[in-house]
């Protein structure tokens, strides 16, 4: 590259940075509201702890909530638990109001949990989910599990049923089964032009959760399509600033045969998907979850899924059953479902080595008991596969060095000729045999395997909350402080994977192209902008990486000098008359 070219990418960096800065210091403006005027709603009071599901108890009216109802009652709530998951069950609407998490601990360590209680109930049916009536069920616990009950007009009953069955093994139990059932006791057919069932909604845990991963997504044969909170914003083309679209208050989309459909956050997910049919409708709408420290909205996302019609003839009940999944994105545990639910995972292009490295870095921890621990094995592991391939390419690039001399003789002679020179020095590399891109190989079969764990880790629950030194939580950046004024926060360790990469950079060969070497001692610098408000597992892994390769490259430091020798010599022609 020439002088006009690292002028312009400088320009670029600096305006990117200048840019940071000004939306720190300017948040944009809160766009308009695009929910239903929601309000909190009452608080049910807390069940007694039991293994079974608790006595009905009674609560405030729900005066307040975003949802009508066609008249105010009561509303009860009850309990159904098992080790990992526990269900509050509300007789409004006949769901699930609240899951709550006990092994996962959220900013303030308390035990997370999933769907606000001003939000729709898990597994509510609605007609219309952007103005949902929520009707009064009653409640029959049970051993095991809890039913609603309700009567329909012209003598139909509608059951649901909760439970949580056993699982195939015994720890994270995150499965819940929902039942419903009409029975016709009249006279005449029961028509269902077809409902929604809600999922719930489902918003950012913690401050530095990506928004984007706050979104509605659904399975159609295995592949997965999404829109997330930022969809709902009013969009603008591009430097122009002119509105392309505007702000929208609902999404709602026909699909065709969809497996299932969740609303997630970046490491948690509500996931229905119905047994023996498919769904038809996405919809989903956008909320105000709640504020963060500088006054701007966080956002959650709430959506449904809707169902084909029906008919049950007189004396006749229609049976629908849907599964469950309300948890932590555990691949593992996602992975032993039936219906292409670890695709919520959503590893894109780099899934076969991101699910390789996440089952690795696993089976590491379950050796181990340090997640810590196991990405500095993994990283070795990784090192020790590729050292081979570093060691002849470090020679070559030392080989290259040493022809330093002759390129600069090329260059002076054929300075005039750019296409003769080029020419003149690919024609030296064949002749020491030289491959002039060998010492960029290993940096491109890093490329896969640092996207990959890139890719896994922003999604890895098992890192949330494990420590390291002093990093409290690896699933997030390893933030000391803030820089006074402009709020930028101090991240230890990719200042130490900057340091190391320079490091690094400095005492690797110099090859005879100065664009590879320009373009070397600027890659640093992308990773560091890269990965600096990335996960602090990110940073560890690639320090450790660093440390590998500034290692071998002291090692292979020591070895004797190469020697230049061609090997394509001419061939020597036969004397005649012999």
């Amino acid at each position: 590259m020439d002088r006009q070219a690292w002028i312009a990418i400088t320009l670029c960096i600096i305006g990117l940075i200048a840019w940071q800065v000004y939306m720190v210091q300017h948040p944009a403006p809160v766009p308009a509201k695009i929910a239903a005027s929601p309000s909190p709603s009452a608080t049910p009071a807390p069940a007694p702890a039991a293994a079974a599901p608790s006595a009905t108890e009674s609560v405030p009216p729900n005066e307040s909530s975003p949802t009508p109802t066609p008249q105010s009652f009561v509303e009860q709530t009850t309990k159904l638990r098992n080790a990992d998951l526990e269900l509050l069950l509300t007789n409004r609407g006949g769901g699930i109001a609240e899951a709550v998490l006990p092994k996962h601990r959220g900013e303030n360590d308390q035990p997370v949990k999933l769907n606000a209680l001003r939000r729709m109930p898990i597994g509510a049916i609605v007609e219309k989910p952007a103005a949902p009536m929520l009707q009064e069920f009653s409640i029959v616990p049970g051993q095991g599990s809890v039913q609603f009950e309700r009567a329909l007009p012209n003598h139909v009953m509608l059951r649901k049923k909760f439970s949580l069955p056993a699982p195939p093994n015994e720890k994270d139990d995150y499965i819940a089964q929902m039942e419903i059932d009409f029975q016709n006791n009249g006279t005449a057919a029961y028509s269902n032009p077809g409902y929604f069932i809600a999922l719930g909604s489902a918003a950012p845990i913690h401050h530095n959760d990506l928004p984007n991963y706050t979104r509605l997504t659904w399975c159609i044969d295995g592949k997965t399509k999404s829109t997330d909170v930022s969809w709902f914003t009013a969009q603008t083309y591009p430097f122009v600033g002119v509105e392309k679209r505007a702000a929208q208050e609902f999404f709602d989309e026909k699909i065709t045969g969809a497996e299932w459909l969740g609303v997630s956050n970046q490491f948690f997910v509500t996931l229905i998907t119905p047994l023996g049919t498919r769904a038809t409708e996405a919809w989903a709408q956008r909320y105000e979850a709640r504020k963060k420290d500088d006054g701007q909205p966080e956002y959650g996302i709430e959506g449904a899924l809707g169902m084909p019609g029906f008919k049950v003839q007189p004396g006749q009940t229609a049976i629908l059953q849907f599964q469950l999944y309300v948890g932590p994105k555990l691949y593992h545990r996602l992975a032993q479902l039936t219906h292409d639910e670890a695709e919520i995972m959503d590893f894109g292009l780099w899934k076969l080595v991101s699910e390789a490295l996440l089952n690795m870095m696993n089976l590491l921890h379950g050796l181990l008991g340090n997640y810590a621990v196991a990405i500095l094995v993994l990283t070795a592991i990784i090192k020790l596969v590729l050292w081979p391939l570093q060691t002849k390419a470090n020679k070559s690039m030392r080989r290259m060095s040493a022809l330093s001399p002759k390129m600069q003789e090329l260059k002076e002679k054929y300075k005039d000729d750019p296409t003769k020179m080029n020419a003149e020095v690919m024609k030296m590399y064949k002749d020491y045999g030289i491959n002039p891109v060998s010492g960029c190989l290993p940096m491109l079969i890093q490329i896969p395997i640092f996207f990959g764990l890139f890719t896994m880790l922003r999604q890895a629950v098992e890192l949330r909350n494990a420590s390291f030194l002093w990093v409290h939580d690896l699933s997030q950046p390893d933030t000391v402080a803030h820089l006074p004024g402009l709020g930028w926060p101090i991240n230890i360790l990719p200042l130490i994977m900057a340091g190391t990469s320079f490091w690094m950079t400095h005492i690797t060969p110099k090859s005879g192209d100065a664009t590879q070497q320009r373009v070397m001692m600027f890659m640093p610098l992308i990773f560091v902008v890269f990965c600096y408000n990335f996960a602090a597992a990110l940073a560890l892994y690639y320090t450790t990486q660093n440390l590998f390769t500034i290692l071998q490259l002291y090692q292979n430091r020591n070895q004797p000098l190469p020697k230049l020798e061609k090997v394509n010599q001419p061939a020597k022609r036969k004397g005649k008359g012999r």
